[in-house]
């Protein structure tokens, strides 16, 4: 006899539990096209730093727009609360653990200076870099129109969870639609996980939707909210929201995944589930022109009054042309991400973003252990 349900849940997947099945023919990865195309600002790679302090600041950004990427300044951050914040940035790392989620509110509280905000973007532009800024929904009203004026390219508005309508009993009502119709840049909005609140974010007008709650490695929003969907899924999902809407509306708009990368392996499963992109956060910190100094922690780690981040060491691996481009010496796949695209697109058969979104992948929750003991007896 069936027992009535209250409620039924899926099964939802993450990197570990899937894989890319190789397709019948084989290209030379060089003849691979990897582009990413942000409201006509189009980047040779598809690889966004993520708007953490630990991971851009004004010399990060100029370097990765160097090498066809994206680099987000996050102008809630250090960068535009203190004039010098490397001497800010430099205290936070060498706090002691205990203390630095206290230390971390403290100095987050104080007041940002809009003239930084012009400052580092004219910084960031005057060394001929594309300019991405982001800005938390109950500042992107204000923070938009200073990042516009001082020349930005893009609008990121950007927090854990962003929905088409941020309703406040304190706050005047942000409307995204109202927001991407006002600003004369294209704008990215995230986070989200779920096919409708993806589709409601795409008929805002937004030019690019962040897709990833709560797995990053600095951030503890799972344990202290319970919320998230596992990455393939969530591209999925999201992803199937894209295709919707392009349908509808014979517009393509991409859909960038963001959080829970350890490796180009990861990189390629999450395009292969659907993304056109993926923003990294803690894989970049690990670069030497990184102003984290090897550590990482994310955007709500400060929070007030319920901090959902910590402060993570994830250590200086290399710079970040050779973590993007190789060569590399190491077998983890932390190293040479593009080329590790460019290989998983080859052997697959496929030549553009879009061709391998429409790979064939299998659940394979054993596939990272399969046949490897002698690797795991090191």
């Amino acid at each position: 006899m069936d027992t009535p349900q209250f409620k039924q849940l899926r099964q939802s997947l993450g990197f570990d539990e899937v894989s890319i099945v190789p397709g019948n023919i084989t290209i030379d990865p060089e003849q691979t096209e990897i582009g990413l195309n942000i409201g006509g600002i189009k980047l040779q790679i598809p690889f966004i730093a993520a708007a953490m302090d630990g991971v851009t600041d004004v010399r990060f950004a100029v370097e990765m727009s160097k090498a066809g990427g994206l680099a987000v300044l996050n102008l809630e951050g250090v960068q535009v609360k203190y004039e010098n914040p490397d001497e800010i940035l430099a205290e936070l790392v060498h706090a002691e653990p205990e203390i630095v989620n206290t230390l971390m509110q403290k100095i987050y509280s104080a007041p940002l200076k809009e003239y930084l905000v012009g400052k580092r973007i004219q910084e960031i532009k005057r060394a001929g870099a594309i300019v991405a800024a982001s800005a938390t929904p109950a500042s992107a009203r204000y923070l938009s129109k200073l990042a516009v004026e001082a020349g930005a390219d893009i609008f990121v508005v950007q927090s854990t969870v962003t929905s088409a309508h941020h309703k406040s009993n304190y706050r005047e009502e942000l409307k995204i639609k109202d927001l991407c119709r006002s600003l004369p840049v294209p704008v990215m909005v995230g986070n989200c996980v779920s096919y409708q609140a993806c589709l409601e974010l795409l008929e805002t007008g937004a030019s690019g939707i962040l897709v990833g709650v709560g797995p990053g490695a600095a951030c503890t929003s799972r344990t202290v909210l319970g919320i998230g969907v596992p990455q393939i899924t969530a591209t999925m999902d999201c992803a199937a929201a894209r295709e919707n809407y392009r349908q509808k509306t014979g517009k393509y708009i991409p859909i960038i995944t963001d959080g829970g990368f350890r490796n180009s392996g990861d990189i390629c499963k999450a395009i292969a589930a659907g993304a056109d992109g993926v923003m990294l956060g803690s894989i970049f910190a690990q670069a030497e022109e990184a102003p984290g100094r090897g550590y990482h922690w994310g955007m709500a780690t400060p929070h007030p009054s319920l901090p959902r981040g910590t402060r993570v060491k994830v250590g200086t691996l290399a710079s970040l042309r050779q973590i993007l481009f190789g060569p590399s010496n190491r077998s983890d796949g932390t190293l040479n991400l593009v080329g590790a695209l460019r290989t998983c697109m080859g052997l697959c058969g496929v030549r553009t973003i879009q061709e391998l979104q429409k790979a064939e992948m299998v659940i394979a929750p054993s596939i990272t252990v399969e046949g490897k003991h002698w690797q795991l007896m090191k």
